[in-house]
């Protein structure tokens, strides 16, 4: 979480991406009853729970009101029998980890990175490598324990205010603050991972070979080479991973400390070097290889260098992820060559095979194929140029029935979200029946209409 404080203005607050701020007041963590008293009170300009400050864009920022950073103290409480976790909001996947796999158990979602909270994952309906086989975290949630808008503590199930469940799941924080929740694990008996890696020398190999990957293992993700153009737009290594049935060490979790990155003064990438990056990262790559990985190396290789995006330079970047059906699969590399064309530096890009719709009205996924791009944020004029480019492709998007992921957002306008996630109908009506006063607030949520 970047945070400085001032007395008078409060903290500057930021999302990953490090191109949106504001100031907010912070204050946590907060005993329940004391939480609730301060919800029922409805402080000027609103409240907003943040988690580890994951989202890439504005989502955990409320300009001008109150954030709670975190909400609650961390409480982790593990039923082997029943295989499953009650974990507090503000528990990080890291602690959860911790405590679950040595009996066997493992969260059945793991994003890029351990450093997210339970609260902040339900909150985004995160998915990871599995999405195809498994869902996103909402598919695995048997409750939510919530602290409404109005202070008011409510659980939450899919028997039980179906509605509020739905809502608060993918909600973005909007509903209230989640106070802990219930997940089902699932059993492993190793800590190692059997992963294949293969080349794929253009866009429909890599769809082709992706496809394969994620019907037949647990686990599949490609990288894409972002700058690649001509018979070699598209291309990248895709990976399947699928846990052993054997260990012969004991099942911990605890991955050794990483490199903290150096804060640069200017961004490493430019359309030169971002091509350079890329096809070297291909290049290196063999045409296959196999080979054991461990929890951390497979699923957390956004953790491998601490604070990384210090070192994207003062401006920060932005990264734009999509989803869309099957039948705009090309949208993949239309975007692709529209961001090159742009001159907009793409320096990363990973692509996944999505299988079924999200829990929540504001869930991401849904079925077909996932993009996401990393960009660097330019000089104003190289930014205005890149919020063109990519406004038109959020237009392609919501007209292909796809939408764009607000965990990474932190431009997308008005219109083209309500074309993307239409009919909200049935998230509003929670919302208002969940927080009447409009108390809980974001600046993503302001942006898009969620929230006053």
């Amino acid at each position: 979480m970047t945070q400085s404080l001032t007395q008078s203005q409060g903290a500057l607050l930021q999302g990953w991406g490090r191109s949106t701020g504001s100031r907010a007041r912070v204050r946590g963590p907060l005993a329940t009853q004391e939480l609730s008293e301060l919800l029922a009170g409805c402080p000027e300009g609103g409240v907003l729970a943040r988690g580890a400050g994951c989202s890439y864009g504005d989502a955990a920022q409320n300009a001008g009101g109150l954030v709670l950073a975190p909400a609650t103290r961390t409480s982790i409480e593990l039923d082997v029998l029943g295989g499953t976790v009650r974990a507090a909001g503000s528990a990080r996947f890291a602690e959860v980890l911790a405590k679950v796999v040595p009996e066997g158990l493992l969260l059945p979602v793991l994003p890029g990175t351990s450093r997210l909270t339970v609260g902040g994952a339900i909150a985004a309906d995160v998915h990871g490598k599995n999405q195809r086989a498994d869902g996103s975290l909402g598919d695995w949630l048997e409750s939510i324990e919530l602290l409404d808008g109005s202070g008011q503590v409510r659980l939450l199930t899919v028997d039980q205010d179906a509605e509020a469940f739905a809502a608060t799941i993918g909600g973005m924080g909007l509903t209230g603050v989640i106070l802990a929740a219930t997940i089902r694990l699932i059993p492993i008996s190793s800590t190692r991972l059997q992963v294949t890696s293969r080349r794929a020398a253009d866009l429909d190999a890599l769809l082709d070979e992706l496809d394969a990957a994620a019907r037949t293992s647990r686990y599949a993700v490609a990288w894409i080479d972002t700058t690649a153009s001509g018979p070699r737009l598209g291309r990248g290594i895709v990976d399947r991973g699928d846990h052993l049935t054997s260990e012969q060490e004991p099942l911990c979790y605890a991955p050794a400390r990483a490199p903290l990155a150096p804060r640069l003064p200017i961004g490493p990438f430019t359309p030169v070097t971002a091509r350079a990056f890329n096809s070297l990262w291909y290049r290196k790559a063999p045409r296959e290889r196999s080979g054991v990985q461990g929890l951390s190396e497979f699923f957390h290789r956004l953790d491998a260098v601490r604070e990384w995006n210090r070192s994207l330079g003062p401006r920060g970047f932005l990264q734009y992820q999509f989803a869309v059906p099957d039948t705009a699969a090309g949208l993949l590399g239309e975007a692709l060559t529209a961001l090159r064309r742009a001159q907009a530096a793409p320096f990363l890009g990973t692509v996944k095979r999505f299988g079924c719709t999200g829990v929540g009205p504001l869930s991401f996924p849904l079925p077909g194929w996932s993009l996401a791009v990393d960009l660097p944020v330019a000089s104003a004029a190289g930014r205005a140029r890149l919020h063109a480019v990519l406004d038109q492709l959020d237009q392609r998007v919501a007209e292909a029935g796809g939408r764009i992921y607000l965990a990474k957002d932190a431009r997308l306008g008005r219109a083209a979200f309500e074309a993307m996630y239409r009919p909200l109908d049935d998230w509003r009506a929670a919302r208002a029946r969940l927080d009447p006063a409009d108390t809980m607030r974001s600046d993503l949520g302001r942006r898009l209409g969620l929230c006053p």
